[in-house]
């Protein structure tokens, strides 16, 4: 089976940084960025990012250089951005909200990196690298001296534009990079299938590490809008909703766990910046619908709902579906939809054969999305990205590892992940299953579901947010069991059942899973100790 996105001609050299210059040529008083009360215009960034771009190639920091960038949202790391952009190199978000060993650890799996963009604040994080690290504030005088056109620098589609971690099945930290071509065709998507202009205003809610987060940069650059920045390294919901309500911001893109935040602060206060949006384009992990049902179905919400799916290797996003489709009775999962301009949907069974509508296989991605590979990458998981010959045609293909179908519309279903099962006393179980039918129930707003090895060959353990304002309110857990086993085979019934006020969420903004199995290990501690 294979979903075709639309075919459409991109330019000899899709380069995502020439959009933003053309913006900076015909609209230079245009406001490109505000952070903390500063206020940017194109023509003043681009000019920055231009002198920066001079010095990374003075440096010989030029075409093929890999610079880190550790900043705060700031106006400086759009400079340290776009000057990399310019001068031909690629930049690799080192997120300052990640915690030190962590930082430390992606640090050393970054091949000859050749610089790092930090300021006083991050500087400590990153002093382990070999390469250098600048401060741009510190090299105000110096770059003030350097030409404010831009560098005659030769970039093509095919070169690298970013790098970002992704976690990797090894469980080391793999760098996957992006072209230039696959995150223009990207936005180029985005940009004319949406509709999104010069007041498609956006605001940035996620962590700078997340790839989700890069095309959320610079997709209103792109589109010759304004880039709003929230001075918060860690996500802040009422900054975020503050700023939602104060400024004419039209667009924002985030995990699903990040909305449903936002959705619960604005119900609690009655509000409306959410309902006036564009749009929200949310993906990144599985969908809980129940989270939004209500939110979405308020009179007078006229905001587009983006459900999303894609992968960091191929640009992001490949697939996407509008919210307004999602009907209970008719779909099990919301569907993630259709794929993007000069994107193909694959599913195949193990034999590499396609399979027919409605048949799940594995999702593989082909087209212009598909990044250059793994940088640091040698072992099993480079093998994701191969060649295959498709109905006798050959194509470069990411093999995703999630499971799909086809459902009768036509739009991709995404079921989970192939290797997202765990074996729960000699049975194979998909938490995913579990928290969906968790959801459905009435007194629960939200649930996650891990495995905790603490018992034997471990056991389920439910964790609920209930649907009242307080845990007074928490559903008994003999209910809920019996409850869920008229949805589910007993061995997929959890042990345990916590109520928690909210689901803790990772820097990216997804749920936290780690966080939620040292959560078990304190369970069974206290457990432990009453007895």
């Amino acid at each position: 089976m294979i979903l075709q996105g639309k075919r459409v001609a991109l330019p000899p050299a899709p380069v995502v940084h020439k959009q933003f210059e053309s913006h900076a040529h015909t609209t230079p008083d245009a406001v490109a960025v505000v952070c903390a009360g500063q206020q940017v215009t194109y023509a003043e960034l681009d000019a920055r990012a231009n002198r920066f771009a001079h010095f990374l190639v003075a440096r010989g920091c030029g075409r093929g250089a890999k610079v880190g960038v550790c900043l705060d949202y700031s106006v400086d790391m759009l400079v340290a951005i776009l000057g990399t952009l310019k001068a031909g190199a690629a930049y690799v978000p080192l997120d300052p909200a990640y915690p030190p060993a962590r930082l430390k650890l992606l640090l050393g799996q970054i091949p000859d990196l050749a610089l790092i963009v930090a300021s006083p604040a991050t500087a400590a994080m990153v002093e382990s690298a070999a390469a250098e690290a600048v401060d741009l504030q510190q090299l105000s005088d110096h770059l003030a001296a350097l030409p404010a056109a831009a560098p005659d620098t030769a970039v093509t589609g095919d070169d690298v534009c970013y790098a970002v971690f992704t976690s990797g099945s090894t469980g080391t930290p793999k760098l996957t990079a992006v072209r230039h071509e696959g995150w223009f065709n990207l936005m180029n998507w985005l940009t004319l299938e949406y509709g999104l202009h010069s007041g498609s205003h956006n605001l940035v809610v996620s962590a700078f590490g997340f790839d989700l987060s890069q095309r959320a940069l610079m997709t209103p650059l792109f589109c010759g809008a304004t880039q709003h920045l929230m001075a918060s390294r860690n996500f802040d919901a009422m900054m975020a909703y503050r700023m939602l309500t104060q400024h004419e911001i039209r667009v924002v893109h985030c995990a699903s766990s990040t909305l449903y935040l936002l959705v619960d602060w604005e119900s609690a206060r009655g509000g409306d910046a959410l309902t006036r949006l564009d749009y929200i384009l949310i993906g990144g992990e599985p969908l809980k619908v129940e989270r939004l049902t209500d939110w979405a179905r308020r009179e007078n919400n006229t905001c587009t709902v983006l459900h999303q799916y894609g992968v960091a290797e191929c640009t992001d996003v490949a697939t996407s579906f509008d919210f307004a489709g999602y009907r209970p009775g008719e779909h099990d999962i919301a569907p993630v939809g259709r794929p993007a301009y000069n994107t193909e949907i694959h599913l195949l069974d193990e034999q590499l054969r396609g399979v027919g509508p409605g048949e799940y296989g594995e999702v593989y991605i082909s087209g212009a999305s598909v990044g250059a590979g793994y940088l640091n990458g040698s072992g099993p998981e480079s093998a994701k990205f191969s060649t295959v010959v498709v109905d006798g045609e050959t194509r470069r293909m990411y093999r995703t590892g999630d499971r799909g179908c086809v459902n009768s519309a036509g739009d991709l279903v995404v079921a989970g992940r192939m290797d997202a099962q765990v074996k729960v006393r000699g049975m194979r179980i998909d938490p995913t299953d579990i928290e969906r039918a968790l959801g459905r129930l009435d007194g629960v707003r939200e649930a996650a579901v891990v495995v905790s090895h603490h018992v034997g060959d471990g056991e389920l353990v439910a964790f609920i947010v209930p649907a009242g304002d307080d845990l007074g309110e928490q559903p008994d857990e003999n209910d809920v069991r019996a409850r869920l086993l008229a949805a589910l085979p007993r061995n997929m019934v959890p042990a345990r059942f916590v109520s928690i006020p909210r689901i803790p969420l990772s820097p990216h903004g997804k749920v936290d899973r780690a966080a939620l199995v040292d959560a078990c290990r304190n369970l069974y501690t206290d457990s432990a100790t009453t007895a």
